[in-house]
């Protein structure tokens, strides 16, 4: 990243409050204390959550990598996968290819375990930022600059939330009846610590973000789902699988096991289509409930279902593991993603879906953004929350798009469908286009991963890394 110059100044930091700390927050919080910010990260979990599939960096995320300084620690952590193959009821491999074909992954671009990568994120920034483990926000209040409050959001009471909200544009969000944007800051209370203020609230927290609920309404009028369901977990690689995927296909459904590098574990992936499913996304127990009804039957011996043996074994894995993990495959479609002084990022404000396997990327694209236009604004956050979702949108809208097509194509209709599949997947190695084909595959990819252009913002005169109090860049009045 170029130095094109110091940051604007003025006597205190300001004061950032991110909800979530998987990647977006982190990341998020990583830029912000190098542009002189005092940032609190809160996170429900009680610890950081290390479960999780692999994810992919390319494109543009590649190069934000490198800007922070963390590319080689991905590369050291990668998953170094190199084959994945499709198996059929017996388990024998139909046919097998390069892992990066799979993945859509060429030049830089790498995979690693989001567990991985979110230790990553958390050891940088954990010196230099406040976390609070095991809490949540339960309300947002704006507050002018003269300290009245303009609005409340709890997330306690629906009866409050809906009074403390006001239609502005047709996003309902944190507006106090005089029209006042919370320019004097924004009041926090939390399930166990203090209230406090802060300058700024960011939601990085997730496709189930509690401040986009509090401050723009519920998530059901946010989402579009794409008609399919996933489900991943760790299971015991009994298959001796080395950084090796495996893809089973049935009518509707999807299963895959892989064991990544340094890890004695193997990984279960379970997608199956369905419409859009009522459940809790805090109850596994529900959630397995439903994944079982899905996979109920298939790879039981007489089963007229059929399917590969390996999956009972897998559902018996996702009941104990402790990384569960159950969701829609769902996109955030949001008008706008601030108000006032709250912001979103991540899933939170425009999640892809796993089918775009771009989420992770984006996240760390959307934190080095946000940053570096609230650096370069000073003291004029508004205008620095409206150039970052300029500088975003036509990412975000291309990476939409390739989630609603992955997602159709991740499962297949029929069996005839499958058989095909299968056969092209096996002639594909001795066809002398295969080489123009694995570029197709990768296109589409490479089109989402690449569809932002990163500015050049103004850095700190001084090296990289934890900032003394001195050192911090402040903004002026």
């Amino acid at each position: 990243m170029s130095d094109t110059g110091p940051a604007p100044r003025s006597t205190t930091p300001r004061t950032v409050l991110i909800s979530g700390a998987s990647i977006a927050g982190p990341a998020l919080a990583y830029w912000l204390h190098r542009y002189g910010f005092a940032v609190t990260v809160v996170e429900r979990a009680p610890g950081l959550r290390t479960g999780g599939y692999k994810v992919d960096i390319r494109g543009a995320a590649v190069e934000v990598a490198e800007r922070m300084g963390i590319l080689e620690d991905i590369q050291r952590a990668s998953t170094d996968m190199q084959t994945g193959a499709y198996v059929n009821d017996d388990g024998k491999r139909i046919a097998t290819l390069p892992a990066d074909i799979f993945g859509g992954r060429v030049g830089r671009d790498d995979e690693i375990m989001r567990g991985d990568l979110a230790r990553i994120l958390y050891e940088r920034t954990r010196p230099d930022v406040e976390y609070l483990f095991g809490d949540s926000i339960t309300s947002i209040t704006s507050v002018t600059s003269t300290t009245s409050v303009t609005s409340i959001a709890s997330a306690t009471s629906a009866t409050e939330q809906a009074d403390g909200h006001h239609e502005v544009d047709g996003v309902t969000g944190l507006h106090g009846a005089d029209g006042n944007d919370g320019a004097g800051g924004v009041d926090v209370t939390f399930e166990h610590a203090a209230p406090r203020r802060f300058d700024l609230v960011v939601g990085a927290d997730g496709l189930h973000s509690t401040v986009r609920r509090l401050v723009f309404g519920p998530e059901e009028q946010f989402v579009r789902h794409l008609g399919a369901y996933i489900s991943a977990f760790s299971m015991p690689n009994d298959l001796g699988l080395d950084r090796e995927e495996l893809y089973h296909a049935l009518p509707g459904r999807l299963v895959c096991a892989y064991s990544s590098a340094g890890d004695p574990a193997a990984k279960g992936l379970l997608v199956f289509r369905s419409p859009r499913l009522s459940y809790d996304h805090r109850d596994p127990q529900q959630q397995l409930a439903l994944l079982e009804t899905a996979f109920g039957g298939v790879g039981a011996e007489a089963s007229p279902a059929g399917g590969w043996g390996q999956v009972p074994r897998m559902l018996e894995a996702a009941r104990e593991a402790g990384d569960f993990y159950f969701d829609g495959m769902q996109l955030i479609e949001m008008d706008r993603w601030s108000h006032g002084r709250v912001v979103l990022l991540g899933d939170a404000a425009h999640c892809p879906s796993p089918a775009s396997g771009q989420g992770t990327g984006m996240a760390l694209v959307g934190a080095y953004v946000l940053a570096g236009e609230l650096a370069a604004a000073g003291r004029a956050p508004e205008e620095a929350l409206g150039r970052y979702e300029t500088a975003m949108r036509g990412y975000v809208a291309v990476n939409h798009a390739l989630a609603g097509k992955f997602a159709r194509d991740m499962t297949a209709d029929s069996r005839r469908q499958i058989r095909f599949r299968h056969l092209m997947m096996r002639v594909l190695p001795w066809m002398p286009w295969k080489n123009l084909i694995a570029k197709k595959i990768a296109e589409d990819f490479q089109r989402a991963a690449q569809a932002i252009t990163l500015k050049d913002y103004p850095v700190p005169n001084r090296a990289a890394g934890p900032a003394s109090a001195a050192a911090r860049p402040t903004y002026a009045a």
